[in-house]
Formats: structure tokens, sequence, C-alpha cells
């Protein structure tokens, strides 16, 4: 039975505070972008005009609420499994099959992570074929996003079952040290997973082939060349038969590394802009903000595996949800859900150092480039073709925004190119 105890009491008191706190941040950014729609900021004047910028609004204002609904949604799901008494249920279920700490761990796992998965289902269709659709990105057919959720939940089982597998054989065998262990299988599982994803995993998804313009092939390899980065080829990506949003990036670690160009990108920017946008992601392997990123990752996790092994024995969580003894594997589900809403506040740590990596990056290729005018013009029309929000709440973006806000960045790459 449920007890209603200290424990529980502070952490309802977090958790709901954390939601309304989410509630009213959101509410408070789309109110901040209202109040700005007769206001097209300055940089983006030559670009968006009224009526676009009305389409910016009213996509962030729709995607936001839907966001928002479903985050509560899923809140409020964990709430339901917290405190109906389902995992005392679910767990003696378990017990009477005589499967084992690893076989019952597995299975208590992969009942959750189905569950949550399933119930996902119509938020991502609402997602993709309601507001995607209706703002004219969408352009994925639902034969084809069932293909993509099927294979997605395979991968995800498959992978997710392994490495829960190492982390409960640990557990049971090693007993007080399994965390440290826990953290390199971990490790050396999260580094194996990003030098086999862009030659087993992408490639289920989309076709990856050799840019077709080789004019700006070799502009690549020369601002390659500049930047002293070896590269194992160019690609282009097929995004355009799931989403017209564009978009660029470097995979893969070690002698794999590639560069890939969605064909929305190719299709909709000059070569000069493409190359500025390269040469921005150049930036971030220069200035190593990839391997800093997870360093600091592999420390938190090493940090929170620690922690989660330490409280992991304390009896007053299994009794405050309804146990009457230790099941350890229950207690890793516990543990990660009873500090959650703790770590939500630690976002905008995260998101200053992020936002310090972009600005780096972007320093690297004006660098590159030798001029600022390139990245400029990019960034107004990824961002006016993506529909971002060119008026965020300074709060808001503080608190969540990886990248500084449009107006700010575009600011100051033309202040640089002042300065040239």
């Amino acid at each position: 039975m449920i007890q209603f105890n200290a424990l529980l009491i502070a952490f309802l008191a977090v958790f709901v505070f954390q939601s309304l706190f989410q509630l009213a941040l959101n509410l408070v950014n789309i109110s901040y972008l209202r109040r700005h729609e007769n206001h097209v900021p300055r940089v983006f004047q030559d670009t968006v005009d009224k009526e676009k910028f009305s389409k910016i609004i009213s996509y962030t204002a729709d995607s936001t609420r839907f966001s928002l609904i479903e985050k509560l949604f899923d809140q409020a799901l964990l709430l339901v499994i917290l405190l109906t008494g389902f995992l005392p249920w679910f767990v003696e279920i378990i017990n009477t099959w005589h499967i084992g700490f690893i076989g019952g761990g597995l299975i208590f796992f992969a009942v959750i992570i189905i569950i949550a998965n399933l119930l996902d289902i119509p938020f991502d269709l609402y997602g993709t074929f309601v507001i995607e659709d209706r703002y004219g990105f969408n352009t994925k057919t639902i034969k084809l996003w069932i293909i993509d959720w099927i294979k997605g939940m395979t991968i995800s089982f498959i992978l997710g079952a392994i490495i829960i597998f190492f982390l409960l054989t640990l557990v049971f065998y090693i007993k007080n040290a399994w965390w440290f262990f826990a953290w390199i299988v971990i490790s050396v599982f999260e580094l194996l997973i990003m030098w086999l994803y862009p030659v087993l995993i992408a490639p289920l998804f989309n076709k990856f082939e050799p840019i077709a313009n080789k004019e700006l092939e070799d502009k690549i390899a020369i601002l390659m060349g500049k930047a002293g980065l070896a590269v194992k080829g160019v690609f282009q990506m097929d995004a355009g038969k799931r989403s017209k949003h564009t978009n660029a990036y470097f995979t893969g670690i070690g002698r794999i590394k590639r560069i890939v160009l969605f064909d929305t990108l190719l299709a909709s920017h000059p070569d000069e802009e493409i190359l500025s946008v390269l040469a921005h992601e150049t930036g971030h392997w220069m200035k190593k903000h990839i391997i800093k990123q997870l360093v600091l990752l592999e420390i938190l996790s090493l940090i929170g595996l620690f922690i989660v092994a330490k409280l992991v024995n304390w009896q007053l969580i299994y009794q405050t949800f309804g146990f009457q003894e230790q099941i350890t594997y229950v207690g890793l589900f516990l543990v990660p859900v009873l500090l959650s809403p703790l770590g939500y506040f630690m976002r905008p740590v995260g998101s200053a150092i992020s936002r310090k990596y972009e600005r780096e990056a972007d320093d690297i290729a004006v660098k590159l480039m030798g001029t600022a005018g390139p990245m400029k013009n990019a960034l107004i029309k990824l961002s006016a073709d993506n529909l971002a929000n060119l008026a965020p709440h300074p709060l808001f973006s503080w608190f969540n925004y990886s990248h500084p806000p449009p107006v700010e960045r575009i600011e100051r790459l033309e202040n640089m190119m002042e300065d040239v």
C-alpha cells in the first residue's frame, strides 16, 4: 500500500512545482511572442513579412501547446504508475513466473517502456499529421510512419534490452561496486553506438548518397582542408520524404566521420550558405566540443550511477511505493524518477554551456569562410524556413535554448562584419 510519508510528499511537491513552472514558462513565452506580433525583428524585415511572422507565431503557439499537453500527459501517467499500486501488483505477477532477478528486471522495464511508447503513438501521429502538416512541413505518409515506428521500436528494444541486461547482471553479481563497472559498460556501449550509427542504424531510415553537386563537393573538401579535418565522405540524405525542415550535421567518430546534408537544404540554399553551415559544424570539431560534451556527460553519468547505487538500498523508497521488501530492479526505476525533477532545474547550466559552444563555432565558421555574410544569410533563411521563434522570452531561451536566439546570433554576426 502506498504510504503518504515525508518522502512522497516532498517528491510530489517538487514534481508539481516542476510541472507548474514548466507550464508557466511556456505560456509566458507564447504571450511574449504575441505581444511582439506587430514588430518583425529588424534583421528579418527583408525576409519575413507580417503574414510570415503571423505564421511563425501560430506555429510556435500550436507546437508549444501541443508539447505541453504531451508532457503533462506523460507526467500524469508517471503519477498513475507510481501512486495506484500498479508497480507492486505487477512485480507480484512477475514473481509468480520464477524467472529470477535478471529475467524479472528485463520484463519489468520492457513492459513499462512498451506502455509508454504505445501511449505516445497518438501524440506522435497528431504532431506529424496535424501540426506539421498544417504548416506545410510534413511529407511523411502513414505507411512510412508505421515503418519508421516499427524500426525505431525494434532498434530501441534491442539496444535497451542489451544495456539493461548488463546493468542487472552487474547489480546481481558485483553488489556494492556494480555502479562503477556499469559506468564503464554504458560508456563503451555509447561510444560503440556513436561509431556504428552512421553505417548501420541511420541507413535503416534514410538513403545516403554522395552529393550530386561535384562543385560543392570540391568546395567542401577545400573547407575541410583549411580546418585540417579528415572526413569519410560528404553525403546527401533524403530528408524530404519525411519533412521540409532543413539541416546539416556531422556524424560518426574516429575514421568514419561523415558530413550529411539534407536534400531540402541543398535545394533551398546557395553553395556559400551551405558551406557556412558546414563551417559552423566544423567549428564544433575544431574546438573539441563533442569531446568536451562527451567527457562532461560521462562524469555526470558516473556521479548519477554512484548516487543511484547509494539510494537504491534505501528501504523507505520501497515502502513508500507499496513494496514490503527491497527489489533492486524496481529501485533502479524509482530512484531516477525521484531525482528527475531536480535534474530538470539543472537544465539552464547545460543550455548555457551549449550556447557558449555555438558562439565559438560561429566564430570558427566566420574565420574559415573569411566573412560573416554567408553564415548570417544562412541563419536568416533557416530560421524563416523552419518557422523558428524569432522573439522568445529571455527567461525561456535562457532556461531551454541550446543555441542563442536567432536575432541575438545574427546581430552578433553583423557586428563581426563591421569589425572586419
